[in-house]
């Protein structure tokens, strides 16, 4: 399993528009991508505009796959919304969380 971590600068007036496209965005993948497991989303408590989603995957291999390009068609109207600042991808090691 991996996590792969995005972190986003998003102007707080654009930022419903942003969690609901990211919401339709990840439903559709995790429906439609094989591999894809969801995601959640994060907004710092300091700075309004930091956001981080967290997507989980089966494996490495198959965000690869469906990232190919480093810019995935399905993400499109995310990046419309916000600059996607860094992506980085974590082996899950363990999870405790309910």
């Amino acid at each position: 399993m991996v996590r792969v971590v995005y972190r986003w600068l998003v102007a707080p007036e654009n930022f419903e528009e942003f969690q609901n496209s990211w919401r339709s965005t990840t439903n559709k993948i995790h429906k439609t991508v094989p591999g894809a497991q969801g995601s959640f989303l994060l907004k710092s408590c300091e700075d309004s505009s930091q956001v981080v989603t967290i997507a989980k995957w089966d494996c490495l291999q198959s965000w690869k796959d469906f990232w190919g390009d480093k810019n995935p068609k399905q993400m499109k109207g995310m990046t419309l919304l916000a600059e996607r600042v860094s992506v980085e991808v974590f082996e899950e090691i363990d999870d405790q969380s309910r």
